[in-house]
């Protein structure tokens, strides 16, 4: 027994030269020479490998073989790759095992079996496939209105992935045969917010990433509520501007520039954003008048004119028992009536 695992040692050096024989080359093989049969697995990059190759018989001489060289010859393992790994599940299993596949193990690999009678090899094209992942996309951005502004997404997988963009407004607006750029002309403020790029691929979920663009545009007076108020009563005016950036707002009396409104002697003026509100804590005859809202940002100024009234009171309806209602002209009636008819019985009396 050790004499013939010494002769079988002896011809290891010799099988093997014949198994570097059958290593792809390039070159053309008589149909003569061995039986060959091709077949491919497609695996996603980290998963697990299993190449299948089954021998005829136990004394059957076998190795597994890639460009690189020899992977297993028998039971012995020429590779230094620890994802590397035998599967016998059967005694005449010779499978090959690889774990968290890479797109580097994506090559032919050979199973060769050889026999007292013939030699067959089984090749095997391992394809590896990856997720669609978005490497680099644009930063946010802030642009003034009129601008071109171009968007970048790129991504890598394996088959490459299909890029699109949309976006992202209620109506979800989807940009058809764009790809890595996209490429927007004269950008408004309507097209402002965030846009999304989609990377995908049949391998995995889509990868998904989103860059905000931010409109700069001049200021314009959406609410301008001018008001009417009592003496000695509050008062309120109201306006509002839409701008990017936020503007400052100014007040002003009489749209004469040199007189502008301070936070002082009843006034108040509170900003919030876009909206501002000038108000009077007690209205005096000096109050009523034109007042101007001047709203502006770095891309531009606009103005507009309200108006302070002064209420004036409903006339006081006169009273039920004055003169001249009604029952003043029955009760005048009456009264007539009964002298009347005193008169006229002092008449019969005489008589």
């Amino acid at each position: 027994m050790v004499g013939r695992s010494q002769a079988d040692r002896n011809q290891l050096p010799l099988f093997l030269l014949r198994l570097l024989c059958l290593l792809p080359t390039g070159l053309p093989v008589r149909s003569g020479d061995f039986n060959r049969s091709t077949d491919n697995i497609t695996v996603r990059q980290g998963d697990t490998a299993i190449l299948r190759c089954f021998v005829e018989d136990r004394s059957s001489k076998v190795a597994w073989l890639n460009r690189s060289g020899i992977i297993f010859a028998g039971d012995d393992k020429w590779s230094l790759d620890p994802r590397v790994e035998l599967e016998k599940r059967s005694l005449l299993e010779y499978s090959l095992r690889i774990q968290k596949v890479d797109v580097f193990d994506e090559v032919p690999y050979t199973c060769s079996v050889q026999t007292k009678q013939h030699t067959k090899t089984t090749q095997v094209y391992l394809i590896v496939q990856v997720p669609p992942k978005i490497s680099n996309i644009s930063e946010d951005i802030t642009v003034n209105e009129g601008s071109n502004v171009t968007l970048m997404c790129i991504a890598y997988g394996r088959p490459e992935p299909m890029i699109t963009w949309r976006h992202l407004t209620p109506t979800a607006r989807d940009f058809e045969g764009e790809e890595e750029f996209l490429e927007i002309q004269g950008i408004t403020r309507e097209q402002s917010g965030r846009y999304e790029c989609k990377a995908a691929n049949e391998v995995a979920s889509a990868d998904v990433k989103q860059v905000r663009v931010t409109v700069n545009y001049p200021p314009i007076i959406t609410v301008s509520n001018s008001n009417e108020a009592t003496t000695g009563k509050q008062a309120i005016l109201r306006c509002e501007a839409s701008a990017v950036p936020t503007p400052d707002f100014e007040w002003y009396k009489d749209d004469a520039r040199s007189r502008r409104i301070n936070s002082a002697q009843g006034l108040e003026i509170r900003n919030t954003g876009s909206r501002s509100i000038l108000m009077v804590a007690n209205v005096t005859e000096e109050h009523y008048g034109n007042y101007t809202c001047v709203a502006a940002n770095k891309l531009g100024i606009t103005n507009t004119s309200l108006y302070l009234y002064k209420r004036v009171s409903p006339t006081k309806p006169m009273s039920s028992s004055g003169p001249g209602t009604p029952i003043d002209n029955a009760t005048s009636l009456a009264a007539s009536l009964w002298l009347m008819a005193n008169l006229l019985f002092c008449l019969f009396c005489t008589c």
